[in-house]
């Protein structure tokens, strides 16, 4: 029980505001020197687990794919996309909403980073939907869910890290959440479409919208395609790790700004100073969670869970359906690393125990996490939209605005666990 306390402390200090990394290392040393049987010799092994994670192949691609992403924000790819979808589907009711939809799925495949693609989209999508008469939540609404994305189509950020800390190959779990990602936009644009059917004011047809013609439409869309599809593409195939096509991608990535003449010695510090800092505080929420993981299994933690759920409960639905639950909910607080650190760890022996596939398993947690984005009062991509927006819409309009996506999203996770071949099809 005093693990389950141990828990309970740093999800509360976690919900308080303060930082990650502090949080784990402070509340494993306080327990560790306060419980005898523990004592600080359970930190011995520590910097042998801290050199593992440094020598870590794999996690090398978090700050390869970080550093693509960045270098394709600022190189006016998303501006070209947007303005050539937006003429594409400009004379469809509903059709500039499903153009941010179709180039926040683009964006997830080639960039994989949340931030700048919301951002991007407000600064670009918000006013020419609000100008074409639009409604603001459905705007924002739009806008903040296709940008999340990245969460759950490959090259994600999270998958990278859900391979490492669940032990699964992330090649592996790229292929099997390519078509739930997919899904996903599906539903977008259904829902885009069945509710601009029921209420024609929400999204009037965007007549106004410069007509841009099939070339334009084609230069545009053509170079984050083949790129995405040769990152992708090296990996499906096993002709390269995720690490080597990630470094591939930054490459490509600084070639199309080249193409698009605005690379530069200030995106290049931005993008190295931006995936310093991201990698950075990635890296130090998972050896502080080390530590954590140390302390919470010598006072038995894991035990205490694997036997609830093996043996006093000893249903697999009932796991699987209760894991969901408890990682949406913490998704409300606490952001995707801190859950993938905290809570994927305890559940894995469980999951194995179980005989649950780790890919199919991993793909619902990245599914269910991707919701943490989008779920207020903490979602950050709520920010990032309310940030870049300004005035231009109010808090209450993008929460009414993101609600429908959020059932959206806990639809495509149910689709997923009802039909787990829409993981395995490419596996």
């Amino acid at each position: 029980m005093i693990a389950i306390l141990m828990f309970v402390v740093i999800l509360a200090l976690l919900m308080v505001g303060i930082p990650v990394a502090f949080v784990f290392g402070a509340v494993s040393i306080v327990f560790a020197f306060f419980i005898p049987e523990i004592g600080f010799d359970i930190f011995a092994t520590l910097p042998f687990r801290i050199y593992g994670i440094m020598s870590n192949t794999t996690l090398i691609a978090v700050p390869l794919f970080i550093a693509m992403g960045l270098v394709l924000e600022k190189s006016l790819m998303a501006e070209k996309l947007l303005v050539a979808m937006s003429s594409a589907f400009r004379t469809i009711r509903g059709g500039l909403a499903v153009s941010v939809v179709l180039v926040g799925a683009m964006l997830a495949a080639s960039t994989g980073v949340v931030s700048a693609s919301v951002v991007m989209m407000s600064v670009i999508a918000l006013p020419l939907m609000l100008r074409a008469g639009y409604d603001k939540s459905l705007s924002s609404g739009t806008i903040a869910a296709s940008g999340t994305l990245g969460q759950i189509i490959p090259p994600s950020i999270i998958l990278i890290i859900l391979g490492d800390v669940m032990s699964v190959s992330v090649g592996e779990l790229f292929m099997g959440a390519v078509l739930p990602g997919l899904l996903l936009v599906l539903l977008y644009i259904i829902y885009i479409f069945v509710f601009s059917y029921l209420k024609p004011e929400v999204a009037p047809v965007a007549k106004d919208v410069k007509e841009v013609s099939f070339r334009e439409i084609l230069a545009a869309v053509t170079p984050p395609l083949l790129l995405m599809l040769t990152v992708l593409g090296t990996i499906f195939a096993g002709v390269a790790s995720p690490t080597e096509s990630a470094a591939f991608g930054v490459v490509g990535a600084l070639l199309l700004a080249l193409f698009n003449k605005t690379l530069s010695f200030e995106m290049l510090k931005y993008a190295t100073l931006e995936s310093v800092k991201l990698s950075g505080m990635i890296f130090m929420i998972l050896i502080g969670a080390t530590a954590f993981s140390l302390v919470f299994n010598e006072l038995g933690g894991s035990d205490l869970i694997l036997e609830f759920f093996s043996q006093e409960i000893g249903d697999v639905w009932f796991f699987i359906a209760f894991a969901m639950l408890i990682i949406f909910i913490l998704g409300f607080f606490i952001d995707f690393i801190e859950i993938s650190f905290i809570v994927v760890p305890i559940l894995v022996p469980v999951m194995h125990a179980f005989g649950i596939d780790p890919v199919w398993f991993g793909v619902l947690i990245a599914l269910n996490l991707q919701a943490s984005f989008l779920t207020p009062p903490f979602g950050l991509s709520l920010f990032f939209l309310k940030g870049a927006a300004g005035d231009s819409v109010t808090t209450m309009q993008i929460y009414k605005g993101i609600v429908p996506f959020i059932v959206l999203q806990f639809l495509a996770l149910v689709l997923v666990m009802l039909f787990p071949n829409l993981v395995f099809a490419f596996l």
